[in-house]
């Protein structure tokens, strides 16, 4: 049913516990396969794919390529879910998954309609509970999910869009922009992220990011004019 596509690059920590989650949803047949597609680490990324079964995939690219890629690659699942290393999605999540996917091939666009998680933050405190709230606001009102929050689509209608374009950074705005907020469904089921900007994208002014998703949510302008303003 669904092909999992995740974009590494020193992920080792971060992948071990992303795809834990991950086991369930395999054991019951809703996951087919999962394919990493990684942009040259120099840890234990790939023995860690490996001992999972993953199929590993080496390619020096932008993350927004490496989706892409992946995409290409996937041959199992009629479903592609794109999700970040340090994505945890949390237990259960695979059952509303697959009420969506059932209800998507009955609904007359539902060949049209993708899916992302409600975002959660691992962290304690106030401020993580605010910025779970602001997320929320900002995905219901914009149709603007992060890259963290996952993204679940039918292989027909990411094709149809083009899917990811290749971008530096921001190719989970461009694509969402594709795609439409009317035809992105948030689902219950979390995806659990540190809340840290991590990884590829280091560590990026909250600032640009926030001016960034205003300008392609709000303004509607292209993601390739907002990643100038990102940094």
């Amino acid at each position: 049913m669904i092909s999992v596509i995740i974009p590494t690059k020193n992920s080792e920590t971060e992948l071990v516990h992303a795809l834990s989650a991950l086991v369930p949803a395999a054991a019951e047949g809703v996951i087919r396969e999962v394919i990493v597609v990684d942009g040259g680490s120099s840890d234990n990324t790939e023995r860690v794919a490996d001992a999972a079964g993953c199929e590993w995939v080496c390619l020096h690219a932008a993350r927004s390529e490496r989706l892409s890629f992946g995409a290409t690659r996937a041959r199992r699942g009629e479903w592609l879910l794109f999700l970040h290393p340090e994505t945890i999605l949390e237990n259960g999540w695979h059952h509303e998954a697959q009420a969506f996917v059932d209800r998507a091939s009955r609904a007359s666009n539902g060949d049209r309609t993708a899916a992302s998680f409600r975002l959660r933050y691992e962290s304690f405190g106030l401020g993580a509970r605010v910025s779970e709230s602001i997320a929320a606001l900002r995905s219901q009102l914009l149709g603007m999910p992060y890259g963290n929050q996952g993204l679940l689509i039918s292989r027909q209608f990411y094709e149809k869009i083009g899917g990811h374009r290749p971008l530096p950074q921001l190719e989970d705005l461009d694509i969402a922009r594709r795609i439409g907020r009317s035809r992105i469904i948030f689902l219950r089921a979390a995806a659990v992220a540190s809340g840290q900007a991590q990884g590829e994208e280091g560590r990026v002014s909250r600032l640009r990011q926030a001016l960034a998703r205003f300008c392609v949510g709000t303004l509607r302008l292209p993601a390739s004019v907002a990643v100038k303003l990102h940094g």
